[in-house]
């Protein structure tokens, strides 16, 4: 297992600094400029909806060709996108047309590597090597999410576009060459006589063959947009309250130290625990956490709760990618992988507009609790269907991997 871990561990930190980075430099460069807010909230709602249309596209891609091939493609692909923006801007051509076609670019790229990442992991692990794996994968992630946002506070005020496509372009490359050198086995092959669109349509029967199991894992990815809602309705609320911007950059922190403490533990904790459970569990903390910040709406209680959140967010999101690991069938992991991501994606962009909404009423302080009580019910049904049926599913993978 050590030596298929450290280069891939090394490629996802590489990613993560590269990503997270220019991500985060992109629409802060755009900024700049007077007048380009309404163009960094297009520019986002282009690649929110671009996202939403071609996940079924790329699920299919990754059910057809190579995982390991994909992974390295999209960093070739970062790193060339990062490096004409280099280019551009040594040649003084700086243009935000450039600048919103390298977001979408990555946009798009980091979308697929993520399903690509669950779907690499699964083939390329056995059973009992999921839990260490996940643990692994989560420190790395979120010490780069960290190291990431604590570098960017003091290098978005010193560096321009010029140093972080720089950056980008060599991380990337980075993170291409240490996912060559990761040894790969491939499980299965993948018939490509098979219709590219025939296989596309053939995901509706996926999900139609076992619709209960499905609709369970479905509601334990509502996770997400809580946590995306969170990122927007949290500097809303800590703004309306004229409460200063360190206590954003804190309360973002915090999420990260949960998460981060949940990577350490989770190794222990699904090998412990029932992965049903746990997501259960998960949902339902979150949402009496959330309920308790609307309650009280301190600041500091909002940011030690957030640790909380942060930990069963995590634990919630590995336990039913663990899940996924155990029970779906590799040959249909990116299909089902691309089918969550519409369901995410839709709750995500429903939330965006919830948050319009209550910060037009000046009501905002009610998303908390709003949120958190779609969280409870979403945790009711999930206990239910998790008692109205045995949720497993055949698994074709007996003896994974035998190195």
């Amino acid at each position: 297992m050590k030596n298929r871990t450290i280069p891939y561990l090394f490629a996802r930190f590489f990613d993560g600094i590269s990503s997270g980075m220019f991500m985060m430099a992109l629409p802060w460069s755009m900024l700049l400029e007077e007048g380009m807010g309404f163009f960094v909230a297009i520019t986002a709602l282009v690649c929110t909806s671009l996202s939403f249309v071609f996940t079924p596209f790329f699920a299919t891609l990754i059910d057809r060709h190579s995982r390991k091939t994909i992974l390295i493609l999209m960093q070739l692909i970062q790193a060339t996108t990062a490096l004409i923006v280099f280019i551009t801007y040594y040649n003084d051509l700086q243009s935000h047309w450039v600048l919103a076609f390298a977001q979408l670019i990555f946009w798009l790229s980091n979308d697929l590597a993520w399903s690509c990442n669950n779907a690499f992991t699964q083939e390329n692990y056995r059973q009992d090597e999921y839990a260490k794996i996940s643990s692994y994968q989560e420190v790395v992630m979120q010490v780069t999410t960290l190291g990431a946002g604590a570098l960017g506070i003091v290098l978005l005020e010193h560096w321009s576009m010029l140093e972080f496509s720089f950056l980008a372009t060599f991380a990337s490359f980075l993170s291409g060459l240490c996912y060559i050198v990761t040894p790969y086995q491939r499980q299965f092959s993948p018939s490509l006589k098979e219709a590219f669109f025939r296989q596309l349509v053939a995901s509706k029967d996926i999900f139609s063959k076992q619709k209960r199991f499905y609709t369970f894992l479905a509601l334990s990815c509502l996770s997400y947009p809580v946590l995306t809602f969170l990122v927007k309705l949290v500097p809303i609320y800590f703004a309306e309250q004229d409460i200063s911007g360190s206590w954003f950059a804190t309360w973002k922190m915090s999420y990260g130290l949960g998460a981060l403490l949940s990577g350490l533990l989770i190794a222990r904790l699904l090998t412990r625990y029932d992965h049903e459970n746990a997501m259960v569990v998960s949902i339902l903390a979150m949402a009496i956490i959330l309920i308790l910040m609307g309650s009280y709406l301190s600041p500091t209680l909002i940011i030690l709760l957030t640790i909380v959140l942060g930990f069963f967010n995590s634990y919630n999101r590995i336990a039913r990618t663990n899940k996924m690991h155990h029970v779906i069938v590799m040959e249909e992991r990116g299909r089902v992988e691309g089918g969550l991501k519409l369901f995410s994606t839709l709750a995500q962009s429903l939330s965006y507009v919830v948050i319009a909404l209550l910060s037009h009423l000046q009501l905002t302080a009610l998303g908390f609790i709003i949120i958190g009580i779609v969280l409870l019910i979403a945790g009711m049904m999930m206990l239910y269907l998790k008692q109205s049926l045995n949720i497993e599913t055949p698994l074709n993978q007996d003896g994974i991997i035998g190195h």
